[in-house]
């Protein structure tokens, strides 16, 4: 199993010896998911946290109407997992699906929590990813609550470039916070230039 790029993402905030390294990756496991299989389904217990080695996954929420809400994508190179609840023990509020065929690493709470007590360094690999996480949802909710659909869709094809082709008009539209119709008339819009 190449390790190579999870210890190049670990590495981009600490270094780690190869006896670290080691331990790190004896704590890890490998799994595939085909496209449309699910790392993680609603009310399941949460209990990895994941690396997506490659491929490309999406959380998203049903409400009581069945109503998807796209909470975020992950792409190689990116984590994923229903953070309150791997955290706290608490069952999933949120499924994760592979958007095409991925390999993941899994990490369990329980190694999370072994690797937090032994090395002083990954406690702070994981609260500078926690710290990215948060600004992120941050800046992502005051862009929801301030700016326009239009603005809102222009940043989303700036940040996710690589998976536009990759996701539906509907898992786009709800990541947005707005209708797939709606989204339809911002592409045109855009298309014909009537939008900025």
């Amino acid at each position: 199993m190449n390790f190579d790029l999870i210890l190049n993402n670990i590495a981009r905030y600490v270094l780690l010896s190869s006896s670290e390294i080691e331990q790190v990756t004896s704590l890890i496991t490998y799994r595939k998911l085909a496209r449309k299989d699910l790392f993680l389904e609603e009310g399941q217990s949460c209990q990895y946290i994941a690396f997506v080695h490659s491929g490309a996954l999406r959380a998203y929420h049903l409400d009581a109407a069945g109503k998807e809400s796209t909470i975020m994508f992950a792409l190689t190179d990116w984590w994923i997992t229903d953070m309150y609840c791997f955290l706290n023990g608490k069952p999933a509020m949120v499924f994760i699906e592979a958007l095409e065929n991925s390999e993941i690493f899994l990490l369990s709470k329980e190694n999370l929590d072994r690797l937090l007590d032994t090395l002083p360094k990954f406690e702070r690999f994981f609260r500078i990813l926690m710290q990215n996480a948060y600004t992120r949802e941050q800046l992502r909710i005051i862009e929801t609550l301030s700016l326009p659909a239009a603005k809102r869709y222009d940043n989303f094809l700036a940040k996710y470039p690589q998976i536009i082709n990759q996701v539906t008009q509907k898992q786009i539209a709800s990541y947005l916070g707005i209708t797939p119709e709606f989204l339809s008339t911002i592409r045109k819009n855009k298309a014909r230039g009537t939008i900025s």
